[in-house]
């Protein structure tokens, strides 16, 4: 007992082992990926750092569940095929996870480790094994299960739709994804910068399902080229919806319809998915502007206020209504974003815009806040600081706080049950929607989250997909 305390204490004294990243004055003028990733050694060398517990607490904030402990052994070892093949039991887009993944909330947030010292690299790690395998791996797939003969249709290509695919093709089921864009990724693509998600490395993803036998079939508007019905008549025998929410919001605020302003919905799709930062090799048209402010302080301002940063920018700001304290940005975000020179004006609300006679932005009014009592969302509600009211100068603004559920599908379908904010019901265990035959989940039914809560929900979805088709409803 005395043998593996002096053990343990000894791991917990090796240092974390920081990835290696680009300069920020280097890279807030490039798309290329910030963290350029781990050695081997470097590798080897924080996964020895874990403690091997035998009661993980990282498993139970990792929402599918991955054998952390366990891949973190065999990377400590070597065995970097092995432990991509043990992440793969759980999780078909480790590439992705180890790299979006809020793990300083979820499996980092509860490493023993941590208690003590920087928690193990977990995200780090993960990524390194995906890393690993698409350049040394042979390309062998994991093994599937014999043909059930049944038919499912996953409605959208984000991470939760090709969480329900990964899951159900080794299952031995015929699995299609029906995409809308021309492009598979859902928001991977068309939402998340290529800086922080180089597009190649999401194609990987596809393509390894794909060679698992998943069908991809894009430019498919479920709910107006096809209908739910009419998939079940084509022959299907249980239909996901993984739709995400991609409906825009805004503030509704005087000026709001001045040239300059746009959804970061718009922006962030123009910038990743058509490659408007590629220009002029791709002619694809998107504002430029020397002075921008984002509206918002989660992951999708950060994204894109460096992306504006990127796209030649002078001056980029962030303004948010609460304090840091209350942004939901990954930490690392901020982080980076700050490095790079954005300036972040805090406790901070627009109440109104202004343009000049060519009905272009000027600038922005802004009233100063001050934190009360907390809201429904648990965090402190701003207050209005009286007479603090001033102006912004700029000549673009991204808003990005918030967005909603795209009614396109819920119209087609009324027999699909939505709350008052137009999301889809389903049981939260299940993904069960009220419509039989259909499940849901991601930011369809729970509003805006993460990549990896949407994967834990299709997880559950594809887990009681198969037990219906199997023994039904």
């Amino acid at each position: 007992m005395a043998e593996e305390v002096k053990k343990k204490v000894k791991k917990e004294k090796i240092p974390r082992v920081s990835m290696p990243e680009q300069e920020p004055e280097v890279r807030a003028h490039n798309f290329l990926e910030v963290p350029t990733g781990y050695t081997s050694e470097m590798a080897m060398q924080e996964a020895k750092r874990c403690l091997q517990c035998k009661k993980p607490g990282c498993v139970a904030g990792c929402p599918v569940e991955i054998d952390i402990p366990g891949f973190i052994k065999l990377i400590a070892e070597g065995e970097f095929t092995q432990s991509i093949r043990l992440i793969w039991q759980r999780n078909s887009l480790p590439a992705v996870c180890g790299r979006v993944c809020p793990q300083e909330i979820q499996c980092e947030g509860l490493c023993i480790v941590g208690k003590r010292d920087e928690p193990v690299a977990i995200g780090n790690l993960e990524r390194f094994a995906a890393d690993w395998e698409r350049e040394n791996g042979t390309g062998e797939l994991p093994p599937k299960a014999e043909p059930t003969g049944k038919k499912v249709a996953v409605v959208g290509s984000g991470p939760s739709g090709l969480t329900v695919a990964g899951d159900l093709i080794v299952k031995g089921h015929d699995v299609t994804v029906l995409e809308a864009f021309h492009k598979s990724g859902g928001v991977l693509v068309y939402g998340i910068p290529e800086f922080r998600l180089p597009k190649a490395i999401v194609a990987q993803e596809v393509n390894f399902l794909e060679r698992l036998g998943v069908k991809v079939d894009c430019n498919a508007v479920v709910g107006r080229t096809v209908s739910l019905d009419e998939l079940f008549e084509e022959g299907y025998d249980a239909i996901y919806l993984g739709v995400g929410a991609g409906l825009p919001r805004f503030m509704n605020i005087p000026g709001e319809n001045l040239i300059g302003i746009l959804s970061a919905n718009e922006y962030l799709t123009r910038a990743n998915l058509m490659k408007a930062y590629l220009f002029p090799e791709v002619d694809t048209p998107i504002p430029r502007a020397k002075n921008v402010v984002v509206l918002g302080a989660g992951n999708v301002a950060m994204d894109s206020a460096r992306t504006a940063m990127r796209l030649g920018a002078e001056k980029v700001r962030i303004v948010y209504r609460r304090s840091r304290q209350e942004m939901p940005a990954r930490i690392a975000e901020i982080h980076h974003a700050e490095e790079e020179g954005i300036e972040f004006f805090l406790l901070t609300n627009p109440t109104r815009y202004h343009g000049n006679e060519k009905g272009r932005l000027t600038g922005m009014e802004c009233l100063k806040m001050e934190l009360g009592e907390p809201d429904e969302s648990g965090r402190r509600r701003p207050v209005p600081i009286t007479g603090s009211e001033f102006e912004l100068e700029c000549d673009l603004c991204i808003v990005a706080v918030g967005s909603g559920a795209n009614p396109l599908l819920t119209e087609s379908t009324p027999d699909l049950k939505l709350n008052k904010w137009g999301y889809i019901e389903a049981d939260e265990a299940t993904g069960k929607t009220y419509k039989k035959g259909v499940w849901a989940g991601g930011d369809i039914v729970t509003g805006a989250a993460t990549v990896i809560l949407a994967m834990g929900a299709g997880r559950k979805a594809a887990d009681s997909i198969h037990e219906y088709l199997l023994r039904g409803w």
